[in-house]
């Protein structure tokens, strides 16, 4: 584990102004839904997992390997999605599952989610990169100076996405060719998914979805 100094810049790294209304988002979609029992799949470095834990839920936190975080000491299911077991998420309410998806083989997603449904979780809440056609715009001003903030992207539909040369890394992300919305969402459905809400973050981050248990 690293020491202080390595912990708070790998937080400040991580955690950026356009990356923590991700962590918002999630708590946000979770607390509308009648859950308290939530596995956090992908906790990173332990900022969801330390809000889930001071909003009441009981949550349980899975990975590849260990926590890479000492605190909150939550319960911690150590297991590759690719060998998903579907009974060690049994009893759970909600499964809350973040930018973890993209890290596999495209054609290995359908199966994880596939296992999300049969450990009987009542809801997902899902989210993954979108690099759709989108804009944001931000301007704040007042009389001591002026700050905006904009991003574009466009025409990333006509190219094919180039996955990360670490195996870690980004493998798909959805708003490139052959990875649309539409077939996202069709992959939820067809591992069992009744997709109830859509989301998206900003500036230009993650698409979102909420889904109910339809197996």
């Amino acid at each position: 584990m690293a020491d202080d100094s390595e912990r708070r810049r790998r937080w400040l790294d991580y955690y950026t102004g356009k990356r923590i209304g991700h962590q918002w988002m999630q708590l946000n979609l979770l607390g509308a839904l009648p859950a308290r029992r939530v596995p956090e799949v992908g906790p990173a470095l332990g900022l969801v997992t330390a809000m889930l834990d001071n909003a009441g839920y009981e949550v349980t936190t899975l990975d590849l390997g260990p926590p890479d975080f000492e605190r909150p000491t939550r319960p911690h299911i150590a297991m590759n999605l690719l060998e998903l077991d579907a009974g060690a998420l049994a009893g759970f309410d909600a499964i809350l599952c973040c930018e973890t998806l993209e890290h596999l083989p495209w054609e290995a997603a359908p199966g994880v989610l596939r296992g999300f449904a049969a450990s009987g979780a009542r809801h997902l809440v899902v989210s993954v990169p979108y690099e759709g056609f989108q804009f944001f715009l931000q301007l704040y001003l007042n009389r001591f100076g002026v700050e905006s903030l904009s991003q574009f992207k466009k025409l990333r539909f006509r190219r094919d996405f180039a996955p990360d040369a670490d195996p870690r890394g980004h493998q798909w992300e959805i708003g490139y060719r052959g990875r649309s919305v539409a077939r996202w969402e069709s992959t939820l459905a067809a591992a069992g998914w009744r997709i109830r809400q859509r989301r998206f973050t900003s500036p230009c981050r993650s698409i979102f979805h909420v889904c109910e248990n339809a197996t």
